[in-house]
């Protein structure tokens, strides 16, 4: 079972609503790595392994079975679409500050037949779900169906993933700015980048919930980038240049910091 996570405990603030005319003046800090260099120093070992609050139910301790989806579909809250609630947001406010603790999403889901199965372990910052910001079972489900969507990293059979709530390979986890700001030290990211940090990918709520200005309208998109960009630190890759303006964006390449004429792409292989 998972142990207690060092982390650091950011102090109390209140709720920080960042809109999109703050996601435009924020998308081109090159303050930190966005998409975060592989070499950040691990925050900690593990989360403590405590039932998760779900949206509109009862906790879900960690011996819950099997589920790689939310049971029922909440109803899409105002300024939301449907697709932001398929990938576990729940409303459209960022929560800055946080406790720090995070906490393990119950469930496993297999992996599809591959030469190599990879475990991931998907963890939730506590606030968000105390807040019912984010549904963390819709979050884990996306994040899966990204990492093993035919064009993500597994094209051609050669890796695929399974979820785990239990010791793992890699560790995905989502926080508010404050807190992934911390776990991502001693790269400076703001609280509005993502990052690599050892074997955990750390996303910010911050873009989880906004995306970035050159994704438009398509924050599916985006979050399906995030993942992929940061899980593929943790699978060894390195950046990638941007290929010029009118040509597709490798998934490696620094997207987060704006496309200067690059064409948008979520994944690996996108001919897949």
């Amino acid at each position: 079972m998972p142990t207690s996570l060092a982390s650091p405990r950011p102090p109390r603030r209140s709720l920080l609503l960042l809109g999109a005319a703050a996601v435009a003046g924020l998308a081109g800090c090159s303050g930190g790595d966005p998409d975060a260099a592989s070499s950040a120093t691990p925050s900690g070992s593990g989360s403590s392994a405590v039932p998760v609050q779900t949206p509109g139910g009862s906790p879900s301790p960690t011996s819950a079975s099997p589920t790689s989806a939310s049971p029922t579909t909440p109803a899409v809250p105002p300024g939301l679409t449907q697709a932001d609630v398929d990938a576990g947001v729940l409303s459209a406010q960022v929560v800055s500050s946080g406790s720090g603790d995070l906490v393990v999403v119950p469930g496993r889901s297999p992996a599809p037949p591959s030469a190599r199965v990879r475990t991931i372990r998907v963890e939730v910052e506590r606030d968000l779900l105390d807040a019912g910001l984010i549904d963390p079972q819709a979050f884990a489900a996306f994040a899966l169906a990204t990492l093993n969507d035919p064009r993500g990293w597994g094209a051609g059979g050669t890796t695929s993933f399974a979820r785990t709530d239990g010791d793992a390979e890699l560790r995905l986890v989502l926080a508010g700015p404050d807190t992934s700001a911390a776990l991502c030290k001693p790269l400076r990211t703001m609280g509005t980048l993502s990052c690599r940090s050892g074997d955990k990918a750390v996303l910010t709520t911050y873009r989880w919930v906004n995306a970035i200005p050159d994704y438009g309208s398509d924050r599916t998109g985006y979050r399906q980038y995030v993942v992929s960009h940061e899980v593929g630190h943790l699978l060894g890759h390195g950046h990638d240049p941007n290929p010029g303006v009118g040509r597709r964006a490798p998934v490696m390449m620094q997207q987060t910091k704006g496309l200067h004429g690059a064409l948008p792409n979520p994944w690996p292989h996108p001919d897949a």
